[in-house]
């Protein structure tokens, strides 16, 4: 009961809205995209308050009479409803603009909005203090090695992928020509998809031991929010591949196992995927007895490692979960590559690959390509969509690889933020 009216008291409606706490967030996540200070649409740039009252966007102590809080709480099928063509404000974001502009809008001086893609100084402080602990750890061999979560029982195996030339692309479908020559530098790629006993370490805080474990660059590492349903869609967990996460979700838990185990990781990307898939090799055949598809599933993903490896030790490359890559899906360049990767400019969509659990064998093989889509999420609760969760993707699950080469700190905001600066 008091905990009850402890939150009632001091939620924002009964008190002073922060700016920075409260109202940044929003306007960061919402109305940023078009209104910064590059983009400035309909000349409005969300620079400060007064450029708020240069263009008569509020009304400060008026809510109602502000065409930025009135075209905010527009159903979304309206004319001029903002943000255009973006899920509206959910009604607890539009309660805290309307306060705040009741408030008087204050705007403390010298505070800033996050531009869109920006590194914040404490973002890249913590991806600095991460490369540090990485580069503490000596390289090693470049052969097979296994890998025990810090202050768990959860481990997980690498398998060297040697540096190499390929034709990538195939001619079956015209997403996947032109063929191309692709050099690929050397790394590691986990053996088998991430594992629910991987993953909701992540998600998880507890089970991997950081309750008790302090460890102040793994408190800096955003994690996702509580599921709504049991993610698994009880399918299995243990031994069984982690499913409906977004890329932003692989990338942070890729960021995540970096602080913790002190190596660099990354999602691979979709050069480096289909390198690895074909372990220079065609096809797989018969595909039955290496890969989980439709015609052999029973509908349901199933425990990872159990068909047979590639000729270079990876297993469920094809079928039992599509995988995410680094990628935004594009059309292939015509021409010879060296280690490409077309960084994200947008949130969709991304490049998927693999086939799944739900698939024809026609889409399990290694040049076969998927653009995600915001289908995958149509039924998340929540509005804005989850950044974290893909409730409609019950087939998309993703494994992780670790280059021989330790990119800049700068390199690594990159692969760990792919997309950052689109995010719903």
């Amino acid at each position: 009961m008091w905990a009850l009216l402890w939150i009632i008291l001091t939620a924002p409606a009964f008190g002073q809205t922060d700016f920075q706490k409260d109202v940044a967030p929003i306007l960061e996540q919402s109305c940023l995209s078009c209104h910064s200070a590059a983009k400035a649409a309909g000349g409005l740039a969300l620079t400060s308050r007064k450029a708020l009252l240069d263009k008569k966007a509020i009304v400060p102590g008026a809510p109602d009479s502000s065409p930025f809080y009135t075209l905010s709480a527009l159903p979304s099928e309206r004319a001029g409803a903002m943000p255009p063509g973006g899920p509206p404000l959910s009604p607890d974001k539009l309660s805290v603009l309307k306060l705040w502009i009741q408030q008087g809008a204050p705007w403390p001086d010298g505070a800033a909005l996050k531009e869109p893609g920006a590194v914040s100084a404490d973002e890249h402080e913590t991806v600095r203090l991460i490369r540090g602990r990485i580069q503490a750890r000596a390289a090693g061999k470049f052969e097979p090695y296994k890998v025990t979560i810090p202050n768990t029982p959860v481990s997980y195996r690498m398998a060297p992928i040697p540096a190499g030339d390929f034709q990538m692309g195939s001619q079956l479908k015209k997403d996947e020509q032109p063929q191309h020559q692709v050099h690929v530098d050397a790394f590691w790629m986990q053996v088998h998809e991430v594992t629910w006993d991987e993953y909701r370490l992540f998600m998880f805080a507890n089970q991997a031991g950081e309750i008790a474990n302090r460890d102040a660059l793994l408190d800096a590492v955003s994690r996702p929010t509580r599921p709504y349903v049991e993610m698994s869609f009880g399918m299995g967990i243990n031994g069984f591949p982690a499913i409906s996460m977004t890329q932003h979700a692989a990338n942070k838990y890729a960021e995540w196992l970096s602080a913790k185990t002190g190596e660099f990781y990354r999602l691979p990307t979709e050069a480096e995927w289909e390198y690895a898939c074909r372990a220079g090799a065609p096809d797989p055949t018969p595909l039955a007895d290496y890969a989980w598809y439709d015609a052999d599933s029973n509908g349901k993903y199933q425990p990872v490692s159990t068909k047979k490896p590639n000729a270079w030790g990876l297993y469920d490359m094809l079928g039992n979960v599509m995988e995410w890559t680094l990628d935004q899906y594009a059309p292939y360049q015509p021409g010879p590559a060296s280690n490409p990767w077309v960084k994200a400019t947008a949130l969709y969509p991304h490049a998927v690959r693999g086939g799944s659990w739900a698939d024809p064998a026609a889409m399990a093989r290694c040049a076969a390509r998927v653009a995600s889509d915001a289908a995958w999420k149509q039924q998340d609760p929540q509005l804005p969509k989850s950044i974290w969760y893909e409730t409609d993707a019950q087939w998309l699950g993703f494994r992780l690889v670790r280059p021989a080469k330790l990119p800049a700190a700068e390199e690594l905001y990159s692969y760990w933020n792919s997309g950052v600066e689109t995010l719903e």
